[in-house]
């Protein structure tokens, strides 16, 4: 991460913006938590375009994020090397017009959302699926973000593959947890978002593996509740839909997953790992819907799905999410919250922030840059990502220079690696930032582009009261600073900027003054 000001500080998204790695599970192994996600492609036309890289920091440093390479190709996958016609293949990836002869050529397969486990015989097995195909993938490496190599799909005692047999649900999502007798628990599934949906082989499900971390030892089944079946149960509104991730706190063990909002990661609890669990409440929603009563309608940013998971990192809990951008669901962002787990085992939902990872808010003084807000609404509110409202009417996050592959990005000079920036700010768009700790704060100067004549006024939490307000008149393809004085109290404090008047602009970064500088 680049440094804000002179103390080290990490923010939300916590990698470098260029990186579109959603999905994220967090895991500690010895001294260093490693991020495994599936990997986004700037604007690219599907989820999890390209290959699974990983992240690690030190657990006692969380500003440093190092990039530890691509640990497994989608095309080491034996179901994913040969050209082919495949039918089944879903039509959104219209293979004749891209590739001519309506073959599928090698990685037409996308790697979908990953969980990693330590096994039993100390080496590391990563579990996934290729988008629409039915069954379980696993590799494995001897270090935690080395190069995987791939070791075969999960199958039933006679081995046939799970997912193929006839009673078989399809496999989705996989979380590997080992207890602390040892038991090995795989959880997978899918489940319907609408009534209308209901049908097919779809479920929240759960079984145990051999130590060979392949062979079933107990067959699938189901586990949470689904909008099929969910009535009395306690989950109504909140029921499963995919995201399957398990921890254990204490005797207590808590099942993450995204519900039928899509939007929210949700927790439910129980004192086995494979039955009886009880709905416990949502942990993190991406427009915050939900907290204080707050409706979709109402949402501060933008919705689309999100998926995540929980972990202790030197002792504070964290949840790790991702965000939307670019008006699309296929350029999503890590992003993670600290939370709290109460004396009752309960965790109440967390906002999203800007701050993120940092230790505490962040510093009130120094440059920024936009993309690290946590609300960003137009005139009319925000929608869900990717609808073609949002893309005539409401701010959204992007960037100017391709997505490249990894290899290449690390590449790359500093001065060309692709910057993200808030873009189609536009009469009542509101762009906020939670929080920092302001000392003498005596002047804000944005970066702006764009055509626009107005004016951006600055809040802190009280939106009905400007604490400053900067003149905007700007007219050009180039990027352009304005600067105004402002009052803000010493302390911690929100940061909110809102435009109002005529056409459009791009805003980059923001530049906290203060007498002490």
């Amino acid at each position: 991460m680049k440094e804000a000001a002179e103390k080290k500080q990490v923010y939300n998204p916590y990698l470098p913006t260029y990186e579109y790695v959603p999905d994220g599970e967090p895991h500690v192994f010895g001294d260093r938590v490693y991020i495994y996600g599936s990997h986004d492609r700037f604007d690219g036309e599907m989820f999890c375009l390209n290959d699974y890289i990983c992240y690690s920091a030190d657990v006692k440093d969380l500003t440093e994020w190092k990039y530890e390479g691509v640990i497994f190709r989608k095309d080491q996958d034996p179901r994913n090397q040969n050209p082919s016609e495949d039918n089944s293949i879903p039509r959104i990836y219209d293979v004749k017009s891209r590739f001519g002869n309506g073959l599928n050529p090698p990685g037409i397969h996308a790697l979908w959302a990953p969980d990693v486990v330590k096994g039993p015989d100390g080496r590391y097995y990563l579990y996934y699926c290729l988008d629409f195909l039915p069954e379980i993938g696993v590799a494995v490496c001897d270090t935690p973000a080395g190069s995987y190599e791939y070791l075969g799909l999960v199958r039933h005692k006679n081995g046939t593959v799970l997912g193929k047999g006839e009673d078989d649900l399809s496999q989705f999502d996989p979380g590997i947890f080992i207890d602390d007798d040892g038991e090995i628990y795989l959880y997978s599934g899918n489940a319907p978002m609408h009534k209308e949906h209901i049908g097919g082989k779809q479920g929240s499900q759960v079984m145990t593996l051999e130590p060979d971390m392949l062979t079933l030892k107990t067959e699938p089944r189901l586990l949470l509740p689904s909008i099929a079946d969910s009535e009395g149960t306690g989950f109504e509104g909140h029921e499963f839909f995919e995201a399957s991730s398990i921890r254990k706190i204490g005797n207590t063990y808590y099942f993450v997953y995204s519900s039928v909002l899509s939007h929210e990661l949700c927790y439910a609890v129980s004192d086995k790992p494979d039955r009886d669990y009880k709905y416990g409440g949502t942990l993190i929603d991406i427009g915050d819907v939900g907290l204080n009563g707050r409706t979709a309608a109402e949402a501060l940013n933008c919705l689309g799905n999100t998926h995540g998971g929980m972990e202790c990192i030197n002792g504070q809990w964290y949840v790790f999410y991702h965000r939307q951008s670019n008006r699309t669901q296929f350029s999503r962002q890590g992003c993670a919250e600290k939370i709290e787990i109460a004396d009752d085992g309960s965790i109440r939902q967390v906002p999203v922030t800007s701050c993120g990872l940092n230790d505490g808010p962040l510093e009130g003084k120094g440059t920024y840059p936009a993309c690290i807000c946590c609300r960003l609404t137009g005139k009319d509110g925000a929608v869900f990502s990717g609808q073609k409202e949002m893309q005539l009417h409401f701010p959204y996050l992007t960037q100017d220079v391709p997505d490249k592959e990894p290899a290449a990005e690390k590449e790359m000079s500093g001065d060309t690696l692709p910057v993200q920036y808030v873009a189609n700010i536009k009469d009542g768009t509101m762009t906020g930032y939670k929080s920092f700790a302001f000392y003498n704060l005596q002047k804000i100067t944005l970066k702006l582009r764009g055509k626009a004549k107005g004016t951006i006024a600055v809040f802190t939490e009280d939106l009905t009261k400007p604490a400053g307000t900067l003149n905007v008149d700007v007219a050009a393809d180039t990027w352009q600073d304005i600067t105004g004085m402002v009052a803000v109290s010493n302390g911690p404090h929100d940061l909110y900027f809102r435009y109002e008047g005529e056409g459009a602009l791009d805003f980059i970064t923001f530049t906290l003054h203060a007498d002490n500088q």
